[in-house]
């Protein structure tokens, strides 16, 4: 019963990648973790193949509506694969399976990936809740040309994205609408092609594991991921930028709090 739970949220997946250019990769993780019942890092692996197959295939009417800014997914999208690749293949290993956490005791490093990755949600869900700028698309161009601000985001949000398995677009979009001015659509455009290149170079990082895998949970889950991304780029026709922003900001808090309630209190 829980996996066909598991794969209706997987088409959801799809979708929120299609309409906000992420989203997916904290649905999935939790999704596999909760409804298929793999470890977290084991799933981080599996999220990373369906979000990059699921994203690339996504993004591709988006560059034929030339909405990818291909300036800022250079600049920001270089740093951020480089810091992802090298996060997967030389931190993620040497974390301990357990941690000393003061005034709280011993804790196991799976329990503590998930919190921490509902944390980074709930930043990253204000961010763009409180965010009431409108698009500015010369103000876009203008923080174009601030590669350093760029290059530091990149770098940032690629080890978080190798800590937590995810192709980053929670924090990508929150970091071009917000800090690079990037219209929202844009913005959302960009995040996906990004997105994609960083799931790929993630999950290449990984190719130690590749033998344990579960390859048919894995392409289906992809199939279906990529059957909602499609649904998800058609229904975006239909959804302002105005109205995208807070949607997507409450759509994290909600997961965040959903990851929160099942690691603390169940």
């Amino acid at each position: 019963m829980l996996q066909y739970i598991g794969y209706i949220v997987t088409v959801l997946v799809g979708v929120t990648l299609g309409m906000m250019g992420s989203g997916g990769s904290i649905l999935t993780v939790p999704n596999l973790v909760y409804l298929f019942g793999l470890n977290p890092v084991q799933a981080t692996s599996y999220s990373l193949f369906i979000i990059g197959i699921t994203s690339i295939i996504g993004s591709i009417p988006k560059i034929k509506n030339k909405l990818v800014n291909y300036r800022i997914a250079i600049i920001f999208g270089i740093p951020s694969m480089f810091s992802m690749f090298a996060t997967r293949r030389f931190l993620m290993p040497q974390l301990p399976a357990q941690f000393q956490i003061p005034f709280v005791g011993v804790v196991e490093k799976d329990l503590l990936l998930m919190i921490a990755f509902a944390v980074v949600m709930i930043l990253a869900a204000y961010s763009m809740i409180t965010n009431k700028q409108e698009d500015c698309i010369d103000c876009g161009k203008k923080m174009e040309k601030n590669t350093k601000l760029l290059v530091i985001q990149g770098v940032i949000i690629g080890m978080i994205s190798g800590i937590f398995g995810a192709g980053g677009g929670f924090l990508i979009i929150p970091g071009l609408v917000v800090l690079a001015k990037v219209p929202m659509k844009n913005a959302v455009a960009t995040s996906l092609f990004l997105v994609a290149i960083n799931s790929f170079v993630g999950f290449g990082s990984d190719y130690q594991q590749f033998s344990s895998f579960n390859w048919n949970l894995l392409g289906i889950l992809t199939g279906l991921s990529v059957i909602g991304i499609i649904i998800g780029n058609y229904l975006s026709k239909f959804i302002s930028s105005t109205q995208l922003k807070p949607i997507f900001g409450y759509f994290i808090l909600v997961i965040a709090g959903l990851i929160l309630i099942q690691e603390l209190i169940y």
